[in-house]
Order: C-alpha cells, then structure tokens, then sequence
C-alpha cells in the first residue's frame, strides 16, 4: 500500500476508490438492466418493464453483495491461514 503516506490522504484515496467502483456498479447495472427490461423506449415505462426493472436491480444488488461477502470470507480465511503459519 502507500506505507508512509499520510493517513488523511491513504483515507481521502480509499474513499475515491470507493466512489468509483460504486459508479462502475451503478454503469453495469443500469447497462444490464436497460437492455433486459426496454423493449421499445417510449415516453412512460409500462408495468411490465417497470417490474423488470424492479426486479433486475435487487437481482444484480443481491448478487453483487453475494460476491463481496464471498472476496470478505476468502481474504478473512487467508489471512488466518498465513497468520497459521507464522505462529
């Protein structure tokens, strides 16, 4: 990481990186999800795509907090198995 680096700027960097990969998130999701649920773009949405809208979102929210909570667990498991073998 950035060692001697003042610990207001690592926070301040951490936080940026934060912010774009929320972005990146919000760009893939509504990539995905636009091109699932709009059939023909028209002035209102119909039930029908705002339903699949709906239900696109919580999916791809589901499925990215499934991911991170799986990359948490396997760097916990890593670092108790490294931690292992140093005692």
């Amino acid at each position: 990481g950035l060692g001697g680096a003042d610990p207001q700027l690592q926070r301040f960097i951490e936080v940026e990186t934060q912010k774009q990969r929320f972005q990146q998130l919000v760009h893939q999701m509504t990539e995905l999800c636009w091109e699932k649920c709009m059939d023909k773009p028209g002035p209102k949405l119909d039930s029908r795509a705002e339903t699949c809208f709906v239900n696109c979102v919580e999916r791809f929210i589901d499925t990215s907090q499934f991911i991170l909570n799986r990359l948490e667990q396997t760097q916990k498991s890593k670092s108790a198995f490294s931690e292992s073998l140093s005692d």
